[in-house]
């Protein structure tokens, strides 16, 4: 028998709503906090790994973080102008660093090769910070070894336009939660730290551990921890419980009871068994759903998990109701923190064959950002 499980007034469309939740972030703060005597360093790039940068890094600095990451030092001045006063570092900077700038919104500058230093010693007008990047096993960025005596050699030439206040480096394999796999990083870093001492620069803030390794070992956490995926929830280890930050819910747009035998989406990639209500809900993956996905996905309407049947399109998916017909307007979650019916950000990720980041950071700008 057809059961209407929402009341005909629930014809209103709210827009496909991301809501992140403050009091999780700083949760998952106190959580490293008590797995470390580090400073903590909340990394807010990616728009705080699609939960706002703003909201994400006051959360984090309330629980206790005393710096901020950002990949870009122009997204410094957000953060700036949000009232955000802590030492805030970029690394990577893809579209250069303006010294003055960086100075003037008081951004350290993460520097990972020579040639990277001369420029920004020729640039700068007024000292600009900066930390020394070692490349400690990824050759994803960061100095050399055999080039690291001339990165030092560079800095105290330049001594005036800028100031080595930092030495950095990236782990590996720290979601391996093995210590053992970042041994060899862990003593270049130490090889570096003491080089840049030699060298006479210091006291420095040393640093390479990012969430997993600040959860998993002691070892790698110097004197400083960048937390990124871990102010959101995600343990790239998958050995921490953490704390889901954000709320995905979209509405009902359409429902209908169908017979057995009937094709959903393009291509008819699933037939329906038996007669059953579906729904579509009005998000797809130009929102960030994973257009590829294993069976099993679902979202929650109504207190129940239902699955996502046939294709993800660009702008809805479908569900199968069963014997349940949603009006028009009703809640979907797609995922949220609450677990049991709701699906989590690690529950996309595993039918999408791919890491919760993806799923975070895939969120597309059609859909409105709240804060509980």
């Amino acid at each position: 028998m057809t059961a209407l499980l929402a009341p005909a007034t629930l014809s209103r469309l709210d827009a496909p709503t991301l809501q992140t939740i403050p009091s999780a972030v700083g949760a998952n703060v106190a959580r490293v906090r008590a797995a470390t005597d580090a400073a903590i360093m909340a990394v807010v790039k990616a728009d705080g790994y699609g939960h706002g940068a703003v909201p994400v890094a006051r959360a984090a600095v309330d629980a206790g973080a005393t710096w901020l990451g950002i990949t870009d030092a122009a997204d410094a001045a957000e953060l700036r102008a949000a009232g955000l006063d802590v030492p805030i570092l970029a690394w990577l900077n893809p579209s250069g660093v303006d010294a003055a700038q960086a100075a003037a919104d008081r951004v350290d500058i993460a520097v990972g090769s020579v040639d990277e230093l001369r420029q920004l010693v020729a640039d700068a007008s007024a000292p600009v910070r900066v930390h020394l990047h070692m490349d400690t096993g990824m050759a994803r960025g960061g100095c050399p070894v055999d080039d690291w005596s001339e990165l030092l050699r560079v800095a105290r030439a330049g001594r005036g336009r800028v100031e080595v206040s930092g030495v950095m480096g990236h782990l590996p394999r720290a979601d391996e939660a093995d210590p053992s796999a970042n041994a060899a990083a862990v003593l270049r870093m130490r090889h570096a730290r003491d080089a840049v001492l030699r060298a006479g620069f210091g006291p420095v803030l040393v640093h390479l551990a990012a969430t997993a390794g600040a959860l998993t070992d002691p070892s790698t956490h110097f004197d400083l921890v960048r937390i990124g995926a871990g102010l959101v929830g995600i343990d790239p280890s998958e050995t921490v419980p953490l704390h889901g930050a954000s709320r995905l819910t979209a509405s009902v747009v359409h429902s209908a009871r169908v017979p057995a035998g009937t094709a959903i989406g393009y291509g008819g990639a699933h037939v329906t068994g038996r007669e059953t209500a579906l729904s579509v809900i009005g998000v797809g993956y130009a929102d960030g759903i994973p257009r590829e996905l294993t069976e099993g996905a679902g979202v929650e309407i109504g207190g129940s998990r239902h699955p996502v049947v046939g294709r993800v399109s660009m702008d809805q998916i479908v569900v199968d109701t069963g014997d349940a017909v949603y009006p028009r307007g009703t809640t979907a979650t797609v995922f949220g923190p609450e677990g049991g019916a709701v699906p989590s950000v690690q529950d996309w990720a595993r039918w999408a064959g791919t890491i919760p980041h993806t799923v975070v950071t895939g969120i597309g700008t059609r859909v409105r950002r709240a804060t509980a």
